[in-house]
């Protein structure tokens, strides 16, 4: 039997993440910079502990306005301190709870940023380590999030995307594009088993590319969340491979 993490996106105030809680393994919660505050963190934390997720962070660039999916040119100490910020207010939430923070994926452009650029990507991985060691970091699979994170010997997860396509470097295709995200469910759950089994996933150019895959998110602002993530959930079990954090 296979094992593999699933993770969503949650305390964002989309209203889904009661019905998604039980299918996924792993919550990324909204530390207020984007989206969220400390009701909605303490609220959500809860929600993970009654259905057995990991809790994790999912910091942001101080952009409401945008959720968080603006780029922002900030310098690296900036960075470091606006992830250090973020994972105190969560961590003082958890610990309320009882609950011990378990990763860190960071959110929207900040992550997208870190992907493609090691000075951003260190920043965020110093930040991680310093106030964690023992917290793994969610990246983007085989990029500058997770190298510099490894360089650090910090804890990582790579991550792949059931809902959104990919470009010839692996990259996720950008947001401004029409075709950046999966909206067919079918389609969703080829491209998870596809990256799961043969650890490749096809590119929008239809080029096969290698993939490494810890950890697969489904984003819970997606028109079709909760009809993606049970469909993954119902075909991983359908293939043995069991869902659990990492």
């Amino acid at each position: 039997m296979g094992v593999i993490d699933v993770n969503c996106d949650m305390g964002e105030g989309f209203g889904n993440d009661e019905i998604i809680m039980p299918f996924i393994s792993s919550a990324n919660i909204a530390c207020g910079y984007h989206a969220g505050d400390e009701r909605i963190m303490k609220q959500t934390i809860e929600l993970a502990q009654m259905n057995s997720v990991a809790v994790g962070a999912h910091p942001s660039f101080f952009d409401k306005e945008n959720f968080g999916r603006t780029e922002m040119n900030l310098a690296p100490e900036q960075i470091y301190d606006i992830i250090i910020l973020q994972l105190r207010l969560i961590a003082k939430i958890a610990r309320l709870q009882h609950a011990r923070l378990h990763h860190v994926k960071p959110h929207g452009a900040l992550y997208n940023m870190s992907a493609k650029n090691p000075v951003i990507a260190n920043a965020i991985a110093n930040a991680v380590k310093d106030f964690d060691e023992e917290l793994i970091l969610f990246g983007l699979s085989g990029s500058y999030s997770i190298k510099e994170a490894e360089q650090l010997n910090l804890k990582t997860a790579n991550e792949i995307f059931a809902d959104r396509t990919y470009q010839d470097d692996g990259s996720l295709t950008p947001r401004s594009q029409t075709n950046a995200l999966i909206e067919d469910t079918a389609r969703s759950v080829i491209q998870v088993l596809q990256m799961i089994t043969e650890k490749k996933v096809t590119s929008v150019n239809g080029n096969e590319i290698s993939i490494k895959a810890d950890t697969i998110c489904v984003h819970g602002d997606g028109k079709k969340a909760v009809e993606f993530v049970t469909a993954i959930y119902q075909s991983l079990k359908q293939h043995n491979i069991d869902v659990k954090a990492i």
